[in-house]
């Protein structure tokens, strides 16, 4: 049975020597791998410029329940590739997410506020001309809700420690390793209040990008099993040199 359903390119893969598999997170079915023949000759090509990681594109599908991997039988591009194509820093941006994705989204039913707000984040980077230094940390930051691991902002206010392993704030030191000293607090406080309209007011330096983004993915590590490094993080931050 064929299906419509909006998809977002996650990861392409090769597959034996004629296929690639394509990893998407679909609005109708969450997350789900196709297996694509890379063929030859002038559709092949078209059909290879669609999977390029973050695009979304309109599919139509065969999907059956049991079925390891699905088959794509239509696929028009939405949103992203040829700006991705187009913009060196948007591309990298775009790998770096979609990677991120990639190891911490497996869900295979769907979520429809998890897809809006990642159709939504790409319309963004998409529609954005400048001031998109920041546009993965407000991503990463958001994605937590997604995730259900969002910490706890009712007490959010500078001087105290940020526990990470429950994702409180407290003005006593936790007794375990896993927390930030109040000045480190005071930028969590700060990162917590930026979103897609403010983002290009908030100035950091290299060094400290870094180390946010080390933190963030500390946080990461302590609440979703199984955590695997991000290859493209290296790419991202040469990016800012």
């Amino acid at each position: 049975m064929l299906y419509k359903t909006r998809g977002i390119v996650l990861r392409a893969i090769p597959y034996k020597e004629t296929y690639h598999i394509i990893y998407m997170y679909t609005e109708a079915f969450g997350r789900v791998s196709y297996l694509v023949s890379r063929g030859r000759g002038k559709k092949s090509g078209v059909m290879r410029s669609l999977f390029i990681p973050l695009s979304v594109l309109e599919l139509e599908v065969e999907h059956l329940n049991r079925r390891e991997m699905q088959r794509i039988k239509e696929a028009r591009l939405c949103l992203g590739a040829n700006e991705w194509n187009g913009n060196p820093v948007k591309s990298v941006l775009a790998l770096f997410l979609s990677e991120v994705l990639f190891r911490f989204v497996k869900d295979t039913e769907p979520d429809e506020r998890l897809f809006r707000f990642l159709y939504d984040s790409i319309q963004v980077l998409e529609g954005a001309d400048e001031g998109i230094a920041n546009f993965h940390l407000v991503f990463l930051l958001h994605l937590l809700y997604y995730l259900g691991i969002y910490p706890n902002t009712e007490h959010r206010r500078e001087g105290l420690y940020f526990d990470m392993l429950n994702g409180i704030f407290t003005d006593q030191m936790p007794a375990h390793p896993h927390y930030l000293r109040p000045d480190e607090t005071r930028v969590v406080v700060r990162l917590l209040k930026m979103s897609y309209e403010n983002m290009s007011l908030y100035a950091f330096s290299r060094h400290d990008r870094v180390r946010i983004i080390e933190r963030i993915f500390e946080y990461y590590r302590l609440h979703i099993p199984g955590f695997q490094e991000i290859k493209s993080l290296s790419v991202l931050q040469s990016l800012f040199d």
